[in-house]
């Protein structure tokens, strides 16, 4: 099989190890003679793999006790609801950072009262605001870490007079996280921690029960803690993908070796941007993402831009092509991208520059 350079954006490049494994729990799970994909999420084999799963999150996040941690349906788009039906009695305050924290607070405004503290839609999401004020009158205060189409990043976990509820559906597992500082941590998993088809939900379970309004019983997060995240079949084929992944994130050295690895790829092709003539990056500097790395081509080879995407399919890299809202390129460099890939991405811009300046 032809090697391929994976830079999509979600779903994603995913360890090859737990691939891999994941593909012998499809043949045979745990010795029981039947796939993954067929046994029972009551017998006991599959409670293990649960209890397993949830295990990791909290030793590779350093979750401290009152949390727990969930697996549902439904992806981020849901939780955008479900976050708001629990949390919002009189007011919530959201970060405006890109098109998923737009969502989420549209979502959050169908239930109640919402004041945008600030926003970065004045110049196309290409900078994480600072210096705004986090209201003190409000029940929670909402962010989204890692905005994947416009490639910014809050970075450093934010000290906030309020309750603090975070969208990482991006940047998850990708570099430690102080999770007592937050009432909620959410995301899709489709990124760092497996593939599409599975949420994973951290939250202090002393934070929910104060809404007065009524919960439908999938929507309230009560329901799935007492379930342990089984009161309906949960998506035992992503879920496992994601026990074998988070196994192999633990086996690299947990999240202070992947945060230097990742920092280290996204040096590299940040400076080569930066040098490059033929290529500019989209974010503001002091806002770039290690994750989701935007470019668009320089002003006087904008008519390139074809040429460039066929140029790197041609090296077998793939899902450079940037959002359709906002054109350009990606490189999506989570956790599973290897640096080979980054460095046979450099290599493929500085070829194209001197074939064409």
């Amino acid at each position: 099989m032809k090697q391929i350079h994976n830079f999509n954006a979600g779903p994603c490049v995913l360890p090859k190890e737990a691939i891999n494994a994941t593909i012998e729990h499809l043949k045979d799970f745990a010795g029981t003679g039947m796939s993954v994909i067929e046994v029972s999420h009551r017998s006991k084999e599959w409670e293990a793999v649960m209890k397993e799963t949830e295990a990791l999150w909290k030793e590779l996040l350093q979750i401290p006790d009152g949390y727990r941690v969930l697996f549902l349906g439904g992806g981020a788009s849901l939780q955008f609801l479900m976050v708001a039906m629990n949390f919002l009695e009189k007011k919530a305050a959201y970060l405006e950072t890109g098109v998923w924290a737009k969502k989420a607070l549209k979502e959050a405004k169908g239930i109640g009262e919402v004041v945008c503290v600030a926003s970065s839609a004045d110049t196309v999401y290409n900078y994480i605001p600072k210096n705004y004020k986090i209201p003190t009158d409000v029940d929670y205060f909402h962010i989204t870490t890692n905005n994947t189409i416009y490639g910014t990043e809050i970075r450093k976990d934010i000290d906030s007079p309020v309750p603090l509820i975070a969208d990482m559906s991006s940047d998850i597992m990708s570099r430690p996280v102080d999770v007592s500082k937050y009432a909620m941590i959410y995301g899709g998993a489709q990124k760092n921690v497996g593939p599409a088809g599975v949420t994973f939900v951290i939250v202090k379970e002393d934070m929910l029960g104060k809404v007065t309004r009524y919960l439908p019983t999938m929507l309230n997060y009560k329901t799935h803690i007492e379930n342990d995240s089984m009161f309906n079949t949960p998506p035992v084929f992503s879920i496992m993908v994601m026990n074998e992944t988070l196994k192999w994130l633990k086996n690299l050295g947990g999240l202070e070796v992947m945060n230097k690895m990742n920092v280290e790829k996204a040096a590299l092709l940040y400076d080569e941007i930066d040098r490059n003539s033929m290529f500019v990056g989209t974010a503001e500097k002091d806002s770039r993402s290690i994750m989701n790395v935007c470019f668009v081509m320089s002003e006087q080879y904008k008519d390139k831009e074809a040429d460039f995407l066929a140029f790197a399919r041609e090296k077998n890299m793939v899902g450079l092509k940037g959002h359709r809202s906002v054109g350009g390129f990606r490189a999506s460099l989570y956790n599973a991208c290897p640096k080979e890939s980054v460095l046979a991405l450099v290599a493929c811009m500085q070829e194209f520059e001197k074939l064409n300046k």
